[in-house]
Parts: structure tokens; sequence; C-alpha cells
């Protein structure tokens, strides 16, 4: 995937300029940036649910012109329907134009995967806000994606809650599913990124391997944000 002068404006008011990059494949990409960088427009773009005011987002490769088939996003507060578990799950595989009886299959096969089985009766809404995300993470593996777009997942996740999703998001990477997340937890990131996007007032200042960002950031407002410095 690759962002080729992709900018985006709201009324006029620019909240993202020019931004040029290339996702790759099979990576685990952490986007930071402090509050207001465009961090969650950018993934929003990506995704396809927003489209930019200038510029376009691509898809490289077999299948560029199906993209919406290869990837799935996992947002901060998950949208649960007032379903089950486990139709929650099969009415997504619906939207993709899965076949009835592989849904369910398909369906099953992720929650077991992920140690879910007991929730799939349980209707979505009652469960704890750790139990929706990690189904929401089992939704988005039964989609079978290329890329998974992650907006703040852990957020508003107890310590053990957000062990749960990382451990998750590790299963996606070593199925080798392209991650791309936001966090403003450098903790988190730093345990699970390959390479680090920085944003800052809309716009890309890097986009440099995880080791060398957190060591040595190229930018001054990344070396500030590293640091803990407010950036305005």
């Amino acid at each position: 995937m690759r962002l080729e002068a992709v900018s985006f404006a709201v009324r006029g008011k620019p909240l993202l300029t020019d931004i040029g990059l290339e996702v790759t494949s099979g990576q685990r990409i952490m986007v930071l940036g402090p509050n207001g960088a465009g961090k969650s427009l950018t993934l929003r773009l990506c995704h396809g649910l927003l489209q930019p005011t200038k510029g376009r987002v691509t898809w490289l490769g077999a299948g560029a012109n199906t993209p919406r088939r290869r990837h799935a996003m996992v947002f901060q507060r998950p949208v649960m329907l007032r379903r089950s578990a486990l139709a929650n799950i099969t009415h997504a595989l619906a939207l993709q134009g899965i076949g009835r009886a592989q849904r369910k299959e398909q369906a099953l096969a992720a929650l077991r995967h992920f140690g879910l089985e007991a929730l799939a009766d349980r209707p979505a809404r009652v469960l704890s806000g750790g139990e929706q995300q990690r189904l929401a993470m089992a939704r988005a593996w039964a989609l079978r994606p290329e890329v998974l777009f992650l907006d703040e997942p852990c957020a508003a996740l107890d310590p053990g809650a957000t062990h749960a999703i990382e451990e998750m998001i590790q299963a996606f990477h070593r199925a080798g599913v392209t991650i791309v997340m936001t966090t403003h937890n450098m903790g988190q990131a730093r345990r699970l990124a390959d390479e680090v996007i920085f944003l800052h007032h809309g716009r890309l200042l890097e986009q440099t391997p995880a080791a060398e960002f957190f060591e040595q950031p190229r930018s001054e407002a990344a070396d500030a944000f590293m640091k803990g410095e407010l950036l305005w």
C-alpha cells in the first residue's frame, strides 16, 4: 500500500498535508505523534473510510483493484451489533460476500483460535471492554486480511487485557499480516514496532526503522516527543 501526496482538509482547513509513504508488507508499523497529529485520520484514509482531498491511496500487487477485501480495521471502541458474539463475526463475513455455510465455520474458527469459544452465544454488548476488543480482533482475523489497521486498540484497557490484545497482534504478525497501529503508549510501541511513522501537525516527519527511531530520532519534533516534551 502506498500513499501518494495525500492531503485531507475540512472546510478548507488542512488536517493532513502531502503525506507520502509506503507500507512494507509483513511489518509491524507504529504510527506515533502528539494529539491532533493526524494519526487516526491517516488510518481511516488508508482503510477507505475517508477519501483524500488530494493525492491517492494505492494498493500494490495482485488483487490491487479489490482492496477492501485485503484489509480490516479495529477501533479504540469497537462497534458491536445487538447480536451474539458469533453473529457479530458472521455479519462481517456476510458483508464480504462469504457464503452462509462458510461464514459460521470461519467465525467459529476465529473464536477458537483466540480461545473465545465460550463467548460465542453471549450478547456482544454485555461483554466487558476487554472481551469486546478481543472479539473485534477475532472478527478481523476471520476476514483474513493482508493488512490490519489498529487505532489505539488498548487505550481503554487494563494491563491484563492489554497483554491479551498484544498477544493477538503478535498472532496476526506471525501469520504474515501487516500491522499498522496508532498508540500513545511508548512501552507498547517499543515492544511491537518494526518501523515507526511519526506525524506532527498533519505532516509526515519520519518513517524510520524502530530501533533507529527510539535511539536517535531524525527530526527535532520526534526527539522532543520521545523526551516527553509537549508539542503544539
